[in-house]
């Protein structure tokens, strides 16, 4: 019982991790969009490679949140990962595609949804 306990607290431990590096690169997003808006045209790459970053570590949380399931039965951090996972892939083309129509208001449904999900597995312990 000892064990699963502990193994369960690594898993947390470890998404914990990956849903904080996440919230990080997104909300850096914007900043570099609002300074591309803004002149800053050197921004851009900096914004694509950004979005690679964010995509990359939303696909990469998967794996945690799915042993996190299965070691304490906490659903919801996989499901919102893929959730958000998802939504990032849309965002990315929505973007390679320039359609800001959709690309904004999709990055501000994904940062906030980034912001409860890091908020939440911090406060709560990653409750059922």
């Amino acid at each position: 019982m000892a064990v699963a306990i502990e193994t369960g607290r690594t898993a947390l431990g470890v998404v914990r991790w990956f849903v904080t590096a996440h919230a990080v690169a997104i909300f850096a997003q914007p900043v570099f969009a609002g300074s591309y808006l803004i002149g800053d045209y050197d921004m851009l790459a900096l914004h694509a490679l950004g979005a690679d970053i964010v995509f990359y570590i939303g696909v990469a949380q998967l794996v945690p949140t799915a042993v996190l399931w299965r070691r304490t039965g906490v659903r919801w951090p996989f499901w919102t990962s893929l959730l958000l996972a998802v939504g990032e892939s849309g965002q990315y083309f929505a973007g390679i595609a320039g359609a800001l129509d959709l690309h904004v208001p999709l990055g501000v449904a994904l940062v906030t949804l980034a912001s409860i999900m890091v908020l939440a597995i911090w406060r709560t312990g990653a409750r059922r």
